[in-house]
């Protein structure tokens, strides 16, 4: 496993550069990177002070930076370090910026302006957070996601990550003899969607959390018989129901969210 220094420069909050970084990544899976996230990059007195950092550990920038003295000093100082620094996005702007005919309009963290859209955001965060776990069932008409799920299908975590975008999401879980709320079953706005999981990974996650919690492991909740109970008659549900079904035993919370998305607009495109 080969080790290095990799710098991530923003003139923001660095999510974006940190999440290219991370995708190209993946492709290199014999080398660990050391990061270095240096985030709100919006003067030059705050190159000099990263360049510091560089010269006691050396190893690659990547930026996301507008402002054109800032870039060309940190260019400068790493070709005088010789660093190599690549500007990730100017390939991808160039080529919308030809293809539109218009000149960029350099203001750092623009994407994070607090607009109708982040506003919009915080206002799904905060439904999340009243209507996770089954709480506040009456109000699931104003949702635009309802997950319905046995215990430990991440629910709670990919409605948080859907609210990111903007998504009124509420979960609501499966428990064993315990009815679902009628609400759910009332429900036309919001688009319903099963989530389950195999056996066996349901299982080793359940153990996990009951270590963490230091919960006695001789429990029905990770009994494999009732689990697979559970998850046969949460099955049965989501057909009868009509509810689309997500298996989530391999996929991240990212690729089981960017799924709900994709069948929240197929939704909204066949009712326009």
């Amino acid at each position: 496993m080969t080790s290095f220094h990799l710098h991530l420069v923003s003139d923001s909050t660095g999510e974006t550069i940190s999440l290219i970084a991370r995708a190209c990544m993946v492709l290199f899976n014999k080398a660990k990177p050391v990061e270095h996230l240096w985030s709100m990059v919006r003067k030059t007195e705050h190159v000099e002070q990263l360049t510091d950092n560089l010269k006691e550990n050396k190893g690659i920038v990547l930026y996301t930076l507008v402002d054109a003295d800032i870039r060309e000093k940190l260019e400068e100082n790493c070709r005088r370090l010789g660093i190599p620094c690549v500007s990730v996005l100017d390939p991808i702007i160039s080529a919308l910026g030809a293809y539109l005919g218009a000149k960029i309009q350099p203001i750092p963290g623009q994407q994070h302006a607090m607009n109708a859209d982040y506003f919009d955001r915080i206002e799904s965060m905060q439904y999340v957070l009243n209507h996770d776990d089954g709480q506040s069932t009456r109000d699931l008409e104003r949702a635009d996601v309802v997950l319905v799920g046995v215990s430990r299908t991440s629910k709670t975590p990919t409605c948080i990550y859907l609210a990111n975008r903007g998504i009124k999401a509420a979960n609501v879980p499966i428990v064993p003899e315990c009815p679902l709320p009628e609400d759910l079953f009332n429900i036309s706005n919001p688009l319903v969607v099963g989530l389950i999981k195999d056996a066996k990974r349901l299982i080793e996650i359940r153990r996990q959390r009951l270590k963490f919690l230091n919960q006695d492991e001789n429990t029905d909740y990770v009994n494999p018989d009732l689990v697979n109970e559970e998850i046969k008659d949460s099955r049965k549900l989501f057909l009868k129901c009509g509810w689309p079904i997500i298996n989530v035993s391999r996929s991240s919370i990212e690729e089981t969210a960017a799924t709900i998305i994709q069948m929240l607009n197929k939704r909204r495109e066949d009712e326009s």
